[in-house]
């Protein structure tokens, strides 16, 4: 990855933790040990043990693993610059639903403290409004976007991710997800699976989460991004502070329009793309939207070891 390339990191969701993430990164990398223990301190508990040791349970909760995600992607960002000697290089950004967050740090929009705030209150207030609503979330397989969103009208229930062609989410009341796989197969879709999750994200049900994030996302200190950020519920990029503050409050009920997002990418003439997270989920999204688009995955510092020549 020569950077005759124009770069855009990907920064990763919900759904990609995993136990142990971050643990050689804090090890190996003083600058990362330091963004870690900033970040338990900020919080008032440790974010760190739990990345590093679980339990797996823990992790898991919601209100736990949008701050651990965030912090794991800026911690290899932060060990990636002390590795190389330089600031690393790319000419936009965009994160998978929690990851937009994590995008608009790395890009400057705010700082790690200040968007490490706002994931830990979206958190929370996503966790409550899982449990206070019954909701759950379906994978619809080989649904075309006009699919899902008819499946969805017929259901009563919302379109939460269009991530790559033909994986489409749908999120909504239990009640009314019940009636998803009937409507599905009436329209010829390939497979349905239920996916585990605590509650409907990125659908109505997160309503109460929408309204109690606005003011935090009003208080905070916001500047114009150094690069281009695509925002997942427009899939386009967002410039101004107003337009960051309205793009982070959409997407807490609005769709995650992943692939529109990275087509948007590739459209400006963006060819190579770094994902910063856990399992290489996104790569693999990636790769369905556009099969000639590189896309190099970073999780561990031995990762940042062996592509450091790719990096500068």
């Amino acid at each position: 990855m020569s950077t005759e390339h124009p770069r855009a990191l990907l920064l990763s969701g919900q759904g990609a933790q995993k136990v142990g993430m971050g643990t050689d990164l804090a090890e190996k990398s003083p600058a990362a040990r330091a963004l870690y223990e900033q970040a338990d301190r900020i919080l008032g508990w440790s974010l760190s043990e739990v990345s590093f040791r679980g339990p797996e349970d823990k992790l898991t909760e919601t209100r736990v693993c949008q701050p651990a995600l965030y912090v794991h992607g800026l911690a290899l960002l932060a060990a990636w610059r002390e590795l190389t000697g330089q600031a690393p290089r790319f000419e936009a950004a965009a994160g998978l639903s929690l990851g937009e967050y994590t995008a608009h740090a790395a890009a400057g929009t705010f700082t790690f403290a200040t968007g490490l705030q706002l994931v830990a209150e979206r958190g929370r207030l996503m966790q409550e409004a899982c449990e206070s609503t019954e909701g759950t979330m379906i994978t619809l397989l080989g649904a075309t976007p006009e699919q899902a969103r008819e499946i969805a009208a017929a259901c009563d229930v919302d379109v939460a991710n269009l991530n790559c062609p033909g994986q489409i989410v749908l999120s909504g009341a239990k009640a009314a997800m019940a009636g998803v796989d009937a409507a599905a197969k009436e329209r010829g879709v390939r497979r349905v699976i239920p996916l585990k999750v605590a509650g409907a994200y990125h659908s109505r049900l997160m309503a109460s989460a929408a309204r109690g994030l606005q003011p935090y996302l009003e208080k905070a200190e916001i500047h114009e991004p150094r690069v281009p950020v695509v925002a997942n519920f427009s899939a386009e990029s967002v410039t101004s502070p107003t337009q960051v503050r309205l793009a982070l409050e959409a997407q807490v009920c609005g769709s995650v329009n992943w692939e529109d997002s990275i087509r948007r990418l590739l459209a400006v003439g963006i060819t190579h793309f770094v994902e910063c997270g856990p399992n290489a989920v996104i790569a693999g999204l990636v790769r369905r939207i556009n099969p000639q688009a590189h896309c190099l995955s970073l999780e561990t510092y031995d990762d940042l070891v062996k592509h450091a020549d790719a990096l500068n």
